[in-house]
């Protein structure tokens, strides 16, 4: 029969489609299975109408075959099968889907849907093969017929014969070149890997010869390979199963079969939304931080299906950054894929998914909180940062969302508290969430700072990482109560009697501080007397919104900006220290000038700061001790 045309704009639309709408070539197996899968659907379709087709699922399947002799791979299916008119009207045209219409004409029941809407995931096996042919017989037809392809420069249809009703699909391989190797395409291991990827919930078996082992006879301890024909996909995925079938074991086996991780997940949501979007989920709460889950290399995104068939391994969009150590998968018939299945058309359908996800996500670390706190905690100490960097990005947009999951340890228990149960508990004078930072809880307790907030009765958070401050700043206040550092200028617990005798203590010793004050010129901001020191003789205090702490995490990120906070050197007026300060401001302006520096420098270790002269703090050390 003479060749016909493609009756697109064959070559150039062909060539487009190969080379330009999939970003891998594997996808050309995804894309025959799933016109297969469709096939057998319309079978099923027309059995719901027609009382002289009984469909038996038994029946139905799809099949692969591997001739490596002769470079060609097979993808057959006992399918509703193809006529003439189909053959030419839907691979003659390009871009013409009869599934598509045939879905406009066939309303989807009982779950199955037919997932081909463009028409051009036949034209992928172009990517691969050399020749294409396709042999198929229709439903009720005792004709079949043979459609055949090179590519752009057209086809050819023949009378042929197939003994039973379906579609046969003939991939003649290409030949290997420098830079690609299509003979992974005629190989077991890699067939079965591509379909487990992608097609692994298709409906119908996918049935291949695989190579397997058994004892050999009669000799003991040897084995012998055979070939023997296997089902390689799951057919019923997990996520359509009721959860009143399934147990905990049977959602961490899902967890290790698809590599999420290779810890235990803390916890699973199984989600079936019939709403204004249709899909189902399973997502996982991992134990561990993944090796490279704070790096730039790690990818954040859960696994999308349509109708079983994997179109993206990470959708991004689907997780808010804060939640991106979930893992797992989202499956809906309601997604609006583009020409290549490989991305969405519109958006609307995802951000209603990725909205309901974001609500189920927190409900379940709320819950495991308030049910298995060891488990939240345990969670937490993996993944607690992230969800504080969630506070502090977007100008703490998502505060509402995650303050309720935080936790710090308190200097009450010394283990981790939330916010809720810090307010819950304060007491009934209390105005301020006291909050101390720096490098560890054990540094913290010794904190000069701390005293007149411990001496009081008073709770303290103890922010360790790095985060902590930044993210809090973001909230500013929880349940009408602000948050307060202990090292700030006024920690608002003074009594009038205390704020009276620090002002008689400025007053006495106003030449004093400024003296001290011209000594350390640049240094700090001013040095008074200290209104919340009682056992220590100095501490350094911060004025304005940049904290100590704060200085020493911006200064260590490579931004080239030295950032400075308004530092406030305390002195203890009642500490031994000081008598020394006033003698030597009376009789002895060289030994203010060393005690000063001493103090100063005494104050930076406390704070975690380095000595600007180390030298000059020894050989000062030395002074006072010769």
């Amino acid at each position: 029969m003479a060749k016909m045309q493609f009756k697109a704009e064959s070559k150039r639309l062909l060539e487009m489609m190969i080379n330009s709408i999939y970003t891998q070539r594997e996808i050309f197996l995804r894309e025959l299975i799933s016109n297969s899968s469709d096939a057998i659907d319309k079978i099923y379709y027309k059995a719901l109408t027609d009382e002289n087709l009984v469909f038996n699922k038994d029946d139905y399947f799809i099949k692969l075959s591997v001739d490596k002799e002769n470079r060609t791979l097979s993808i057959s299916d006992t399918g509703i099968g193809m006529t003439k008119e189909d053959l030419e009207n839907n691979l003659g045209i390009i871009a013409n889907s009869g599934s598509f219409a045939f879905k406009n004409e066939n309303e989807a029941k009982d779950g199955h849907n037919i997932i081909g809407q463009f028409g051009v995931g036949f034209y992928s096996a172009f990517m691969v093969a050399d020749t294409v042919t396709v042999i198929s017989r229709a439903l009720g037809s005792a004709e079949a017929y043979k459609w055949e392809s090179t590519g752009a420069d057209g086809y050819t249809i023949d009378v042929t014969e197939k003994e039973n009703v379906g579609t046969e699909i003939i991939l003649t391989i290409k030949q290997n070149t420098e830079d690609d190797q299509y003979d992974e395409y005629l190989e077991e291991y890699r067939l079965k890997s591509i379909i487990k990827k992608y097609s692994d919930f298709i409906r119908y078996p996918i049935k291949m010869e695989v190579t397997s082992h058994r004892p050999k006879e009669g000799s003991e301890g040897e084995f012998e390979e055979f070939r023997e024909e296997q089902t390689v996909n799951s057919m019923v995925p997990i996520w359509r199963k009721n959860k009143s079938e399934l147990t905990n074991e049977d959602y961490e086996n899902f967890y290790m079969e698809k590599r999420y991780g290779f810890d235990k997940p803390v916890s699973h949501i199984h989600i079936k939304a019939d709403g204004a979007v249709v899909y189902n989920a399973i997502l996982f709460i991992p134990e561990r931080t993944p090796f490279d889950y704070y790096t730039k290399e790690y990818e954040k995104g859960l696994e999308l299906y349509s109708n079983g068939v994997l179109i993206m391994d990470k959708c991004a969009d689907l997780l808010p950054d804060y939640f991106s150590f979930v893992k797992g998968m989202v499956d809906s018939e309601d997604l609006s894929l583009n020409i290549s299945r490989e991305m969405l058309q519109h958006d609307r359908q995802l951000k209603l998914i990725a909205k309901n996800i974001q609500s189920k996500i927190k409900s379940q670390l709320q819950a495991l909180l308030k049910d298995d706190r060891e488990k939240y905690e345990q969670f937490y100490e993996s993944f607690g940062r992230q969800l504080k960097f969630g506070v502090y990005n977007d100008y703490g947009m998502n505060k509402e969302v995650l303050q309720d999951l935080l936790m710090f340890t308190s200097s009450k228990e010394r283990k981790l508290v939330t916010l809720d149960e810090y307010v819950s508990r304060m007491p009934e004078d209390q105005k301020y969430i006291y909050y101390a930072t720096g490098e560890s809880v054990d540094r913290l307790e010794k904190l000069p700072q701390t005293e007149m907030v411990l001496d009081k009765g008073y709770e303290i958070l103890y922010f360790t990482d790095d985060i902590d401050e930044f993210a809090i700043k973001m909230i500013l206040n929880y349940k009408e109560k602000e948050f307060k550092s202990v090292s700030s200028g006024d920690l608002g617990i003074e009594s009038e009697d205390d704020k009276q005798e620090d002002k008689e203590a400025e007053s006495t010793n106003k030449d004093l501080f400024e003296a001290m004050n011209s000594l350390l010129s640049g240094k700090v901001k001013t040095v008074k007397a200290s209104k919340r020191l009682k056992t220590h003789p100095v501490c350094l205090s911060a004025e304005g919104e940049v904290s100590i702490e704060m200085e020493k995490v911006l200064n260590a990120m490579p931004s080239g900006q030295e950032v400075k906070a308004d530092k406030v050197l305390e002195i203890n007026v009642n500490h031994d220290v000081f008598k020394s300060l006033k003698e030597a401001f009376e009789n002895d302006k060289d030994k203010l000038g060393l005690y000063t520096s001493l103090l100063y420098n005494q104050a930076l270790l406390i704070e975690g700061l380095p000595i600007e002269d180390p030298v000059e703090f020894t050989n000062n050390i030395c002074k006072v001790m010769a």
